[in-house]
């Protein structure tokens, strides 16, 4: 038998949950200057408990072609990547409106 979501209580296959939570999202894409002079891409603003942020991670460090890691519940790329990353956070369900670069 499905195992049904105990948000949405539809099955977990169709559950809605996660595509619903993408739209309410606040998310802010900024670079941040470390150590050496390097640039950092960072979003922040993903609700952990509603979107598996280690999944949006990998996905972007994949089609970015970048190394990156998760902390303090926030995302950071190495190099600048501002205007791509929103590209591909649109592209992945979020909501065009809700990302502040």
């Amino acid at each position: 038998m499905n195992e049904i979501c105990p948000r949405c209580g539809l099955p977990k296959p169709i559950c809605v949950c996660e595509s619903i939570a993408k739209e309410s999202q606040q998310i802010k894409v900024y670079l941040e200057n470390k150590k050496f002079g390097k640039t950092c891409t960072i979003i922040e603003g993903l609700n952990q408990k509603e979107i598996d942020i280690k999944e949006v991670a990998k996905s972007l460090k994949s089609k970015l072609a970048c190394g990156g890691t998760v902390k303090d519940g926030k995302i950071e790329l190495q190099g600048a990547h501002k205007g791509k990353v929103k590209r591909h956070l649109i592209d992945m369900g979020f909501s065009p409106g809700t990302i502040a670069t």
